[in-house]
């Protein structure tokens, strides 16, 4: 399995071959239509993360000392952000996540090409993941 920084990496190469936004844009749509179908009972109010103009819905859970995501949002944009999102952080230990860095998001210059309440919504995203690990984090020490 590879480590976060491997796979923002890889991100960073693949947003890299496209020329224009417009394609970079069609590549995160693509991403979001590649998402793992989230359970329909999971899409509650509890799931949804504030701060996000269209309805992103987030679960996680801890298996074998790692934090699995899934997700799904009612926009295709926001869906692909959170597929990114979730490529990054999924199936990697609590301690990795509350640890990791999120410069590649800039690199890719996903937050200067998105609207400001898209922007909001990523920067909510991210919390709300962190979040989620940092729980988990002092679930395992007890």
């Amino acid at each position: 399995m590879k480590d976060i920084q491997s796979i923002q990496q890889d991100l960073i190469d693949e947003f890299s071959l496209f020329d224009d936004w417009m394609e970079r844009y069609e590549h995160m749509i693509s991403l979001g239509k590649s998402l793992p179908l989230i359970d329909p009972t999971l899409k509650t109010d509890e799931k949804l993360i504030k701060g996000c103009q269209s309805k992103v819905w987030l679960h996680s859970e801890l298996k074998d000392g790692k934090v699995q995501f899934t997700a799904d949002s009612d926009a295709i944009i926001t869906k692909g952000i959170v597929a990114i999102l979730v490529r990054v952080f999924s199936n990697q230990t609590p301690e990795d996540i509350v640890k990791a860095d999120t410069d590649f998001i800039d690199e890719i210059g996903l937050k200067e090409h998105l609207s400001p309440t898209r922007a909001n919504g990523l920067v909510s995203m991210l919390k709300q993941m962190k979040l989620y690990a940092v729980a988990y984090q002092a679930q395992l020490k007890n």
